[in-house]
């Protein structure tokens, strides 16, 4: 029995050294990381395409034909967007599982984490908590969104926006999804860059302080522009909503009045 127990003990520790050199949870972290600036990345991008509303109707259908290849081919191609959307989504997907590795298994967890980011009052982990709500509500408000674009590409524009909008009864999904998606990027990028070290220079901590206030800078930017730009769909979507449905011929191709 004797001669059996550090044979035993050695294939343990065999195995535990194994364990340890697996550099599989590196990988998903950086797997983890890279979809997540992404993702943050795009929608920033998103943010400045959707806002040409602001520039003017004509402004938000050249963009939106842009995509669909229309000034390459002659003619727009919704297909292609439904590709570039689908590509988000399937990335979204990836980043979201990889992300529930962090998140509380159970609600013994969940209550643990809740009272210990009460009790620390740490500005970091609560910026990590809200990360956690927030992701948890864009993995439903992101992917409505994305499939209606995903199978409904032909829609965007400054009349088909606006109108589901308002008379389809979406804004309040977008309103919420704005703030979502704002502090969880936001957050996501702050996080990435203090972990990474990306710029931590000669004074780590007072990098961190001029990154969060940076950070808190391009969320009210992004969260001003998105609101502004919310208003300007549903305010066309109410002037719209009696010829719900009709596409927006821009002004160039209108027929001119008669004389």
């Amino acid at each position: 029995m004797q001669s059996k127990l550090p044979a035993a003990t050695a294939n343990v520790a065999a195995r535990t050294r194994a364990v340890r050199k697996s550099i599989w949870p590196a990988r998903l972290d950086w797997i983890q990381s890279a979809s997540g600036l992404a993702l943050a990345l795009f929608m920033w991008v998103h943010m400045f395409f959707v806002s040409s509303i602001l520039l003017g109707k004509d402004a938000m259908w050249w963009v939106a034909r842009a995509f669909e290849g229309t000034f390459i081919f002659g003619r727009p191609l919704p297909w292609l967007v439904s590709l570039m959307v689908a590509g988000i989504l399937t990335l979204l997907i990836v980043h979201a599982m990889l992300a529930l590795r962090k998140f509380p298994g159970n609600y013994l967890q969940y209550r643990a984490i809740r009272d210990h980011v009460k009790d620390m009052k740490h500005g970091d982990t609560t910026l990590w908590w809200w990360q956690v709500v927030t992701g948890f509500a864009l993995f439903f408000l992101a992917s409505v969104h994305l499939y209606i674009m995903m199978t409904r590409p032909e829609t965007i524009g400054p009349y088909g926006s606006a109108d589901r909008m308002w008379s389809e009864h979406f804004w309040p999904l977008y309103l919420v999804l704005l703030f979502a998606v704002e502090i969880h990027g936001g957050i996501g990028l702050y996080r990435l860059a203090v972990k990474w070290g990306w710029f931590d220079g000669a004074d780590p901590n007072a990098t961190r302080k001029k990154l969060k206030t940076l950070k808190w800078a391009l969320t009210a930017f992004f969260l001003a522009l998105g609101l502004a730009t919310l208003v300007a769909y549903v305010k066309i979507g109410i002037e719209h909503a009696p010829r719900a449905g009709e596409p927006y011929v821009p002004a160039a191709e209108q027929s001119a009045p008669a004389k």
